[in-house]
């Protein structure tokens, strides 16, 4: 258990499962949150599942009657639960929210789906791009004559769902120490993708968005704020929207200054942008990448996993760093000045800590081991 960090001290039960509730624990857990990840079989640690880091782990089978009065002992004693399946299958379990906060009234009880738990589609399956499909972000993502792409799954999953489900939690644990009681948190990934979509719904109430990819100034459709090829086939990033980082682009790259007028004419991008392309062919991203530094052009080099590594900016953060197996990973984010995160743990295996969170829970060595004989510790 971590004794230090911000949310040291919260103890967190999260139900194994996939996708963006890993993540939220994790992140928590990143910041000295005590997560017991409960798995359903015990196995060998991967220093690659990094949503399992700086967590413990008990593996139960709950379909025995004394597996479940164990999970229920942990949620008994815990600040938080966390579950990410479908509606109805905790409740099938008899791990509802009714039962969970009749036995701990101070529980935050935090739910994560994609679609919520009510609605036509609650109950059915989905995925990241079914989920931002429906918000009108996926539909402003990509070329204007091609399907959108999809943007990963950070959009939907991370974005919507893991940073929505921690938002939600953290807001229950403050109001918790108002009033003395827990509550459901129903993160839903549609909620979030939708309610990071403001200032598209902006936009829109204000008739400057088009439906059209590549059409608007955020998405591709602006020639000062878009990617483009360099000549060893690889790509900077520009986004030089302030009409002094647009200057200060165009003086370093040697393009015309266009005035303002100019600049945010959408009749003149489709030009502006052919422009843009040819001159930025003539050199490499490293070459770019040299005239810009330090510069308020708002350019950068587009880089992959491994090159981000090496990036000075990114080194001298630490933002990144090298794990248990040398697996590459990112450092506990955001950052704290007097509660600094705890150093961070490489991924136990499943069930690696079942005896020692048993034991915390008030079980005895010897009820420990009958569990584990009779395969109630699975």
């Amino acid at each position: 258990m971590a004794k230090e960090g911000p949310l040291r001290g919260i103890r967190i039960v999260e139900m194994t499962g996939l996708g963006p509730a890993p993540l939220a624990a994790q992140l928590l857990a990143d910041l000295g949150a005590d997560v017991v990840a409960v798995d359903r079989a015990s196995g060998p640690a991967d220093p690659t599942d990094l949503n399992r880091r700086n967590k413990r782990s008990i593996a139960l089978n709950l379909k025995d009657p004394r597996g479940m009065r164990a999970c229920r002992r942990l949620i008994e004693g815990s600040d938080v639960l966390i579950e990410g399946f479908r509606p109805g299958v905790m409740e099938r379990l008899g791990l509802g929210p009714s039962e969970c906060l009749d036995a701990n009234p101070r529980l935050v009880y935090a739910r994560m789906t994609g679609w919520g738990q009510a609605g036509p589609a609650a109950a059915t399956a989905g995925h990241d791009i079914n989920y931002i499909s429906l918000s009108g972000a996926l539909n402003a993502v990509g070329h204007k004559d091609r399907p959108p792409v999809p943007p990963l799954n950070l959009f939907g999953d991370y974005g919507g769902g893991s940073m929505f489900l921690i938002f939600g939690v953290l807001a229950a644990l403050i109001e918790r120490a108002q009033s003395g009681k827990g509550q459901v948190v129903d993160a839903a990934m549609v909620d979030g993708v939708s309610a990071m979509m403001s200032v598209y719904y902006m936009f829109q109430a204000r008739r400057t968005w088009s439906p059209e990819r590549e059409a608007n100034m955020l998405d591709g459709g602006a020639h000062f704020y878009r990617c483009y090829e360099t000549k060893d086939g690889k790509a900077i990033a520009v986004g030089a929207i302030e009409p002094q980082f647009y200057a200060e682009l165009c003086e370093r790259a040697g393009l015309p200054h266009d005035p303002p007028e100019v600049q945010h004419d959408r009749a003149a991008w489709p030009g502006l942008g052919e422009t843009f392309a040819e001159v930025f062919r003539r050199k490499t991203r490293a070459e770019w990448a040299e005239i810009f530094a330090g510069s308020d052009a708002c350019v950068t080099p587009v880089l992959t996993i491994e090159e981000s590594e090496e990036h000075p900016h990114m080194k001298a953060r630490a933002v990144l760093f090298r794990g248990a197996g040398d697996v590459l990973q990112a450092a506990p984010a955001p950052r704290f000045g007097r509660t600094p995160a705890p150093e961070v743990r490489a991924p136990h295996g499943p069930g690696a800590d079942s005896a020692a969170v048993l034991a915390e829970a008030g079980y005895s060595a010897a009820e420990i081991v009958e569990m584990a004989e009779s395969g109630v510790i699975t």
